[in-house]
């Protein structure tokens, strides 16, 4: 008799995965893939039957969804809060102190349809880099992959800035230098799962559902306020290594879903199509979006 398969879980590791990592190591259903280049790895790994659920950024995924870059939905909701980009340059690179010296320059991404392009797209609409139209100016990306890649490219000039999360890019201020600060106008985590694991005859349809309520829980456990006081403090630090004031400093701006995981807001979904249509990622169809279309609501609670 054949066992049930693990659900593989595609997550990128930063100090956002600790609820996923802690409920890795007690659950035996669950196998996490690691995804280093972010979302548009998610995405590639997606479309090569390579994982079958990911947590990754909310706005790459949506693009995805509706620029079919790899078939999935949403079935969830990770992390509530802005996620607070840092606009990155070279150590040396003196021309480069504010948001508008970047206008014209090349600007490093990981992948194509990543978090880094999308929101270099939103920094753009931001500061008004428009056409008469209104439509934000074409940038020029440079695929750089890797984060290492991307230190590295704004030290040697292929690219003249990128964006990446802030307090992991913190511990590398030896070598690149933060100019400001983007943050996201929605929520930046969320849940999805390829179709054939939402088939309702897959075998890993009910370690799909039984995920996203054990997530939950280890969520509502890493979160609460005594955890948040000492134990997810510590569990951070020695994790990923970063100093115990910028932990603290994370945890005072950070909120994850204090529902069910299986939670997603349409206002929260229209808001990031409306911002990503600005910003000139995505193009309304004609018809409008259907958002039942980007949401999996046979698992999800679409309100």
């Amino acid at each position: 008799m054949s066992s049930t398969p693990k659900l593989r879980v595609g997550y990128v590791r930063e100090h956002f995965s600790s609820p996923l990592l802690q409920l890795a190591e007690k659950d035996q259903s669950i196998e996490l893939v690691e995804c280093p280049s972010g979302t548009g790895q998610v995405m590639s790994r997606i479309k090569a039957n390579e994982i079958d659920v990911a947590i990754a950024l909310t706005e790459s995924l949506l693009a995805g969804i509706a620029k079919k870059t790899a078939e999935f939905k949403l079935v969830g909701t990770y992390v509530t809060s802005p996620l607070q980009w840092a606009v990155i340059v070279g150590k040396d690179a003196t021309k480069y102190q504010k948001l508008s010296d970047l206008k014209g320059e090349k600007i490093g991404i990981s992948r194509i349809g990543s978090g880094s392009q999308v929101m270099a797209s939103v920094m753009a609409l931001n500061e008004g880099w428009t056409d008469a139209d209104g439509k934000v100016s074409p940038i020029d990306f440079e695929v750089l992959d890797t984060f290492k890649a991307l230190r590295d490219g704004v030290n040697n000039g292929k690219a003249a800035a990128f964006m990446w999360e802030r307090f992991t890019t913190k511990p590398y201020l030896d070598e690149i230098r933060f100019i400001d600060f983007v943050p996201t106008p929605w929520h930046s985590w969320a849940v999805v799962a390829s179709p054939s694991t939402l088939e309702s005859s897959s075998p890993l349809r009910p370690v799909l559902e039984s995920f996203l309520s054990n997530l939950t829980t280890s969520i509502r456990a890493f979160d609460s306020t005594e955890a948040r006081s000492k134990d997810s403090v510590e569990f951070v630090k020695s994790t990923f290594g970063y100093p115990e004031e910028d932990v603290r400093a994370w945890f005072d701006q950070v909120s994850y879903p204090q529902g069910e995981v299986k939670e997603i807001e349409r206002a929260m979904v229209e808001k990031t199509f409306k911002t990503l249509e600005a910003a000139g990622v995505l193009q309304e169809p004609a018809e409008g979006w259907t958002l039942d279309n980007f949401v999996d609501t046979s698992v999800a609670k679409f309100t």
